[in-house]
């Protein structure tokens, strides 16, 4: 019986040295970015391009040891490119803990996030949403690495005057973006000098503009100018073109998407011009190519346009932030603004001024060839 209340204390002993015995470190609670995108509805291809691009810089910042030892945990809200979706997926992403959040892409689905992210105390960094009211809210974890509108406006009329037209009609979708760009540059066009033929818009979604390309070609404009997406810009250009209507039509930078020429067709596409920051195919930047060489042996193609690029860089500088301060919303947005300077990213160097707003030119003038391609004009 001895024997046995010895074995019975010694079986004791050794599971208390297991309690308290050192064991295998834990590992560190990895770090949640979120990214907000359009992985559904009519800028789909946009939101799936922002999620490939994000996911290879996760990947090589993992692979890399993470920040600080810290792992980054990708959490994706698909918007669906509408406000009300948007609210849905802040309000999840938000739950989730996230830090800061890259996204997202239209103006008018950022604005209905906005709010939800600073309540939180959530850095959000835009990436296509140009709207220049959305840095004027004075929302200190607002940021984006997009230019605003008032820049591509002044730029855009710019370029009409500069190549020669005179009377351009003016055309949106009444969304946020492509109604404030429109405004930007119908202020533009009249301290150029240039008198406004026709100011309108369509509805977003619709297949059918012969009625408003019939009421555009009877004020005789010598350009269109149209501030609104790619899918309505495609069904303009193949229109125009059923109609026989030979007048150019230049578009904003939410144009620039390859879709744009597979849904409009090569030859009603030919011609066209849009104001953008500059595409994929033109960063030659080292950091750039190196990204895009990567990017083409996992997907076979370059991203489809410049926003899941700059969703690229939005993630990039909320990895620098917090490889500096730390996962602390407030911290991250106070390096955002203060310590981040010439920061070279993907598209270009990146610092943000004291409303969160990408510092410095990238506007660019493009033509769309007879085959299709994107031509850089200057």
């Amino acid at each position: 019986m001895r024997a046995f209340f010895f074995f019975l204390s010694l079986l004791t002993m050794v599971a208390s040295l297991a309690v308290f015995a050192p064991g295998p470190a834990q590992a560190a609670d990895p770090i949640r970015i979120g990214l907000m995108a359009p992985t559904t509805g009519p800028w789909a291809n946009e939101g799936q391009d922002m999620v490939k691009v994000v996911e290879i810089l996760v990947n090589k910042v993992n692979s890399s040891g993470g920040i600080n030892g810290s792992m980054i945990a990708l959490e994706i809200g698909d918007d669906g490119g509408t406000p009300k979706t948007a609210t849905l997926a802040a309000q999840r992403l938000v739950t989730r803990g996230v830090v800061a959040v890259v996204g997202t892409y239209g103006s008018a689905v950022t604005e209905a996030s906005q709010d939800i992210y600073d309540e939180a105390g959530v850095v959000q960094i835009a990436t296509g949403s140009t709207s220049i009211r959305l840095s004027e809210k004075g929302l200190k974890l607002f940021f984006r690495t997009c230019p605003r509108d008032d820049e591509q406006g002044r730029v855009l009329a710019q370029k009409v005057k500069e190549l020669g037209f005179k009377k351009p009609a003016i055309i949106h979708d009444n969304t946020s973006y492509a109604k404030g760009l429109a405004e930007e540059v119908q202020a533009m066009f009249s301290s150029l000098g240039l008198v406004v033929a026709y100011f309108d818009t369509i509805t977003p979604g619709e297949r059918d503009f012969a009625v408003a390309l019939s009421k555009i070609k009877a004020q005789n404009p010598d350009i269109i100018v149209f501030t609104g997406y790619y899918p309505e810009a495609s069904t303009l250009l193949r229109q125009k073109r059923e109609m026989g209507w030979d007048v150019a039509i230049i578009g904003g930078d939410a144009t620039n998407n390859r879709a744009l020429v597979e849904l409009a067709g090569p030859a009603a596409a030919a011609g066209y011009y849009f104001v953008s920051p500059p595409g994929p195919g033109d960063m030659k930047s080292p950091v750039a190519k190196e990204f895009f060489k990567v990017y083409l042996e996992k997907h076979k193609q370059l991203p489809s346009s410049v926003w899941s690029v700059l969703a690229g860089d939005a993630f990039n500088v909320i990895v620098e932030a917090i490889a500096k301060v730390g996962p602390d919303s407030t911290k991250i947005a106070n390096y955002l603004h203060h310590g981040l300077e010439d920061y070279q990213g993907l598209s270009g160097t990146i610092s943000f001024n004291e409303k969160g707003d990408r510092i410095g030119e990238v506007y660019r003038l493009y033509r769309v060839d007879e085959k299709g391609d994107f031509i850089l004009r200057d």
